[in-house]
């Protein structure tokens, strides 16, 4: 066995091998050292042919899918050897092979993780300034995939970078390693949690017809580079499953100009999805927006914050819907409480297609099928034109769900077990055969016990007895005082001192049939599961389309409940210019205050209001306003209503920040070469109708490179050439006179009051600008010791006093510093050098004094 074993670990070398052995998947050697370590299991040991014992650790099989997401989850891959005969018809050895490969996009089993998450899988095929970039979900029935050119190979990088932030993959299969230094593979290995496979070259040739048999269709004019990513995946599916990936349907080619463009910067600063100091959901726009019901719900969720839209048209049918369901309170209720009782259904048919679906899963399908015509039945209720579309999508589905609803009904057990080969599956009266043996199992004892009584009565044997061993199976206790009435067609079979053991012909034949009931049982069992699953295979389109309806009706249910209980409202999208939102809120901040969130008006467009200099105090709320304004835009065009009292907002095609700054040490870069790296993508990426956001442009150097750095960027931004949609947040006051030169540049300040010592910030952005910036109030406010907020506010007041300039007073620092270290050496060396002993007390009254004078003008 151990060489059988050796022979399999041969050729899955990298992965933990689950190895089969009867109820357990035992590990050996270092793949149980490992095991033992990462899953706190007992490391014991086996005979294996060597002097010292092989290390050995194991796991029941009908509990193994919580051990291997364990180990998945923790960027192993695991192989799951079974045992491919029955061992009772083997001869010799039993029969093992390698099933399937379970890695960290592959994984259908229960995880510790979050199952409302999406999973991806990508692929990158890359050829000089052009890549495809294609992904998909395993749990879903699209890879969808884009064809990514830049125009220079570092403009390609950060291109890259912007889709694997979009979709976060757990895989990504790469036709070519990474050179050392590269910046894709440079931010994969920064943000982590992305498994690189890039030893299958051969994936990226897998582009004949066949591969692409598997889809309903094949979008036309794919690049050759498209096919081979998406020949990639499926190449990838195959040898990891062992088997075609039949859920995959659909191949989805999309354009950026489909969706409002971020890239990963402006996904990072805004928040979407996750905080920037914890990567936690809570505390993400996704965590206000996401209520829906279901699993799969908010995997769309997701989906829709991901990729906001840039058709009006499309955005006003959710928009439409949405608002049907904040109108009808009733309706909403009632479908979001239909809806909680749905299960993952897209996630269990991709585990039936896969073949890793067990009697929980079916039934599962079935409850959830038995469920979706009352929904169906509640959208008929609604009289707007957004949920009659629901309705007409669920409508050709609803026979098809209702036939596979009732006969899964029909056939699961309340309550079947995880595994499939122990029987239980089906309830009673599913199959004739089966309620048979199964009526043998459970009705052996009365048989056994109606056969003692005949026999004692027969022979007048008072106290024979039946009974069972594992040695001779069902036999006859007859004691030595009833040995003379033993009948002819008693077998003896076993001689002890107090009575002798015998067996009959007919107690053998019902042995047979008592013993061999649960194993036909099962058989059966097994074989019919196996014919059902074959029937849901074959109506999995119908189960997926399904499950797309159900899951966008949960979402815009979700979005109707956040935007009643927010107090939001439906905004005008149109394909303006313009940016005018009312009252504005940011979504986020609004639900961690204690008190009113104060709200501000914001208006931009490409003509008089093209940029916005923002100044005022830290903590004021400068980046709170400018976040908000992003992410009102993004709700807007994801079909959202968002926090304002009114807005209309003319389609944003893509969205930049340029937020905040740190150290890219990894890359060798300064915390001002990764400003100024930001700041270079957006000036070359953005276009009239982009909306960006500039927040303290040019702090990472001296003061009048920063200066000049701010102002130019400024005057670009604003000028006739780009024209974008700006919001432009700085300390540097001096920018504020840029109103009087440049058109379409506006100033507006953060409103804040003194009182005392203390400042007040008042939250409301105000026309014009301010020239204060209350740094030492927020100082003290943060906590800086009293004595050096009494140094600084001294400092200050000679510095207004002179009224110096910013130039005057670097070069006044530097000579003052200059000077005293000069005075004060030459003191010292002076202190040094007198000798008190010869000296007479006017020449030590005469030195002191010229010293005293010395010190004071320095």
């Amino acid at each position: 066995m151990m060489l059988q074993y050796l022979e399999v670990k041969k050729e899955y070398h990298d992965h933990i091998l689950f190895y089969r052995l009867g109820d357990f998947y035992e590990m050996f050697f270092d793949d149980a050292k490992l095991a033992s370590r990462e899953l706190d299991l007992t490391l014991t040991g086996r005979d294996c042919g060597e002097v010292e014992r092989a290390p050995m650790c194991g796991v029941p099989y009908h509990s193994a899918e919580g051990y291997i997401a364990k180990l998945v989850e923790k960027g192993y891959r695991v192989a799951i050897c079974e045992q491919v005969e029955d061992a009772a018809a083997a001869v010799g050895l039993v029969k093992r092979e390698v099933v399937r490969i379970i890695t960290p996009a592959t994984i259908l089993e229960g995880s510790s993780g979050n199952e409302s998450a999406n999973n991806f899988l990508a692929s990158l095929h890359m050829d000089g300034c052009k890549a495809a970039f294609a992904v998909c979900d395993m749990k879903g029935s699209e890879i969808s995939t884009t064809l990514l050119e830049g125009s220079s190979p570092g403009d390609l990088q950060e291109k890259i970078i912007n889709e694997l932030a979009l979709y976060q993959p757990t895989e990504l299969l790469v036709s070519q390693p990474f050179a050392k230094g590269q910046r894709v593979g440079t931010y994969l290995e920064n943000r982590g949690g992305c498994l690189v496979v890039d030893n299958l070259p051969e994936a990226f040739l897998s582009i004949s017809d066949s591969t692409f048999f598997l889809f309903d269709e094949v979008p036309s004019g794919l690049d050759p580079l498209q096919r081979g990513a998406v020949g990639a995946i499926v190449f990838y599916l195959e040898k990891t499953q062992y088997r075609s990936p039949t859920n995959l349907r659909r191949i989805h080619a999309y354009t950026h100009a489909a969706f409002l463009e971020m890239d990963a910067s402006a996904r990072r600063n805004l928040e979407l999805c996750e905080t920037m100091r914890d990567r936690e959901r809570k505390g993400s726009l996704l965590w206000v927006l996401d209520k829906t019901m279901t699993t799969a719900g908010s995997r769309m969720m997701k989906r829709f914050l991901d990729a906001p839209l840039t058709n009006c048209r499309a955005i006003a049918s959710r928009q439409k819907a949405v608002g049907e369901l904040v109108n009808d309170t009733i309706l909403r209720t009632e479908l979001r409480q239909k809806l909680s009782r749905l299960q993952d259904l897209e996630r269990l048919t991709t585990r039936v297609l896969y073949g890793t679906a067990n009697g929980k899963d079916c039934k599962a399908i079935g409850d959830t099928l038995a469920a979706i015509p009352a929904i169906y039945q509640q959208l008929l209720t609604a009289t707007g034109e957004g949920m009659a579309e629901i309705s007409r999508q669920l409508s050709p589905l609803l026979p098809d769900i209702q036939t596979i609803a009732r006969h899964l009904q029909d056939a699961m057990a309340d309550n079947p077990p995880h595994t499939v080969r122990e029987g239980g599956i089906f309830r009673e009266g599913y199959q004739e055969d089966l309620d048979r043996f199964r009526s043998m199992m459970h009705e052996s004892r009365t048989i056994l016990s109606s056969m003692e009584s005949m026999e004692r009565e027969m022979t007048g044997i008072k106290n024979l007895k039946i009974s069972f061993n594992k040695v001779f199976g069902y036999y006859m206790e007859v004691t030595k005082s009833y040995l003379d009435q033993v009948p002819d067609r008693y077998i003896r079979k076993q001689t002890l001192v107090n009575c002798e053991r015998f067996i009959t012909q007919e107690l053998k034949e019902l042995e047979s049939d008592i013993l061999g009931a649960k194993e036909k049982s099962v058989a059966l069992e097994y074989q019919l599961f196996t014919e059902l699953v074959e029937k849901l295979c074959a109506v999995s389109p119908t189960l997926q389309e399904t499950a797309q309806v159900v899951s966008k009706l949960d979402v815009l249910a979700a979005l109707a409940e956040v935007a009643v209980k927010n107090h939001y409202v439906c905004p005008e999208v149109d394909y303006s210019d313009v940016l005018d939102i009312k009252e504005s809120r940011h979504p986020v901040v609004e639900q961690h205050l204690q008190e009113m969130f104060v709200p501000n008006d914001v208006l931009l467009d490409t003509d008089l209001n093209r940029l916005a200099i923002i100044t005022g105090p830290n903590m004021a709320g400068k980046s709170t306003y400018m976040r908000q304004v992003a992410l009102i835009v993004i709700m807007a065009q994801m079909g959202s209503f968002i926090p304002a009292a009114t807005a209309r907002i003319g389609i944003v095609d893509k969205i930049f920040t340029r937020i905040g700054a740190s150290d890219d040490l990894s890359a060798g870069q300064s915390t001002f070469m990764v400003e100024m790296s930001e700041v270079a993508y957006i000036l070359k990426n953005a276009t009239r109708n982009s909306l960006i956001v500039y927040d303290e442009i040019g702090r990472g150097t001296s003061t009048f490179d920063g200066m000049s750095i701010a102002r130019a960027v400024v005057e670009y931004t604003a000028g006739k050439k780009l024209g974008a949609k700006t919001l432009f947040a700085t300390h540097y006051h001096e920018l504020s006179q840029l109103e009087h030169v440049l058109p379409g540049v506006r100033n507006y300040n953060i409103s804040a009051k003194k009182r005392g010592d203390s400042v007040v910030f008042l939250r409301k952005i105000l026309p014009g600008a301010t020239d204060d910036s209350y740094g030492i109030e927020v100082a003290s406010l943060a906590g800086v010791p009293a004595e050096v907020i009494k140094k600084a506010k001294n400092t200050l007041k000679q510095l207004e006093k002179n009224d110096l300039t910013i130039a005057e007073i670097i070069e006044v620092e530097d000579e003052n510093v200059s000077f005293l270290s000069l005075a004060g050496d030459e003191i010292i060396e002076k202190l040094k050098r007198m000798d008190l002993n010869t000296m007479t007390p006017l020449e030590a009254m005469s030195t002191l004094f010229e010293l005293v004078k010395r010190a004071k003008e320095a």
